[in-house]
């Protein structure tokens, strides 16, 4: 597989008549006067997540006998809601959302709001891809990837990085959370295809750490072993497309502790008054922690969704 600029332009081209353009907000609390933060806001999508824009470019981009037979995805929830709301923007009816037995209820509703026929199988997310690809080829589906190495998946992730430097050409940093990959690589392949000397920053939490040990070790670690996380949405391992192409675009990845990020969860919620899940709070945990490692003057951070539990978020603002 092959991606660049011209499959997020596409993308844009596609996508850009269904979703607002999210919000590009000036942190009231973090920054000085050398230096400014903003955060794009893809928790304000209606699926409160970034992934509508690849499951819907991808889907776009569909045979009507492909939308007939139907979609499958495989997903822990953020990747499921928006394949499942995408589905309803673009009258597709058979929708099949494969989860982890683990998986939160409040996800599962989420998924099945949108229409989705939500499935359990699988102790674990592993388990639950190995029965779901089985059940998705044996009914005909067609599979929604949400990081591997899909083009149109990774394009319509990018999109986000042509938005950040239309809203403020003076970003010279992207700092985006890191999981499979995708949203990291589509968008440091937009930015800097506009912008050449933007700088990209990637965080994982250290309790997976999957990209960064991938390149460490040189070997892609398409599943990787966790340790107990905040973070369910970046545990896991890494998309193909995105260990090719990454090192080459992203300047930097850094991991970011538990603690950390429970602290930016709810600095997000009490003081800058986002609700916004683990996983995306590693980019403001990484601020707290590496701030100067990060550097940049004018620096966006992607806040890239908002689909908390509420249990654990009440937990976390007991906590810190």
């Amino acid at each position: 597989m092959t991606f660049n600029y011209e499959h997020v332009l596409q993308a844009y081209d596609r996508i850009n008549k269904h979703l607002k353009k999210t919000p590009l907000e000036e942190s009231f609390y973090l920054g000085d006067l050398n230096r400014r933060y903003f955060f794009k806001l893809e928790s304000f999508q209606r699926a409160k997540s970034f992934k509508i824009r690849g499951a819907l470019n991808k889907m776009m981009t569909l045979s009507e006998e492909e939308k007939k037979r139907g979609v499958a995805a495989i997903s822990s929830g953020n990747h499921g809601s928006a394949v499942s709301y995408a589905a309803s923007i673009l009258g597709i009816h058979t929708v099949k959302v494969i989860v982890p037995e683990t998986t939160a209820q409040s996800k599962i509703d989420k998924m099945n709001y949108f229409g989705a026929e939500v499935m359990k199988l699988g102790k674990d997310f592993d388990e639950a891809h190995t029965l779901g690809m089985k059940y998705i080829h044996e009914h005909h589906l067609t599979y929604i990837d949400p990081y591997y190495d899909d083009p149109e998946i990774y394009g319509g992730q990018g999109t986000i990085g042509i938005e950040i430097l239309e809203q403020n050409q003076d970003i010279d940093t992207i700092v985006v959370p890191v999981g499979g990959g995708g949203l990291i690589t589509g968008i440091a392949v937009a930015a800097k295809s506009i912008k050449p000397s933007i700088r990209i920053v990637g965080v994982q939490t250290e309790a997976c750490p999957a990209m960064i040990k991938s390149y460490e070790d040189h070997t892609l670690y398409e599943q990787y072993p966790s340790e107990e996380s905040l973070c369910d949405a970046l545990l896991g391992g890494v998309g193909k497309l995105s260990y090719e192409m990454a090192k080459d675009y992203v300047d930097d990845f850094i991991a970011v502790s538990e603690h950390s990020i429970g602290r930016a969860v709810s600095f997000l919620a009490k003081e800058e008054k986002y609700i916004i899940e683990a996983g995306s709070a590693t980019v403001v945990a990484a601020i707290m922690e590496q701030g100067e490692r990060i550097g940049g003057r004018n620096v966006a951070l992607v806040l890239s969704g908002g689909n908390i539990d509420g249990d654990v978020l009440l937990n976390i603002l007991s906590k810190y």
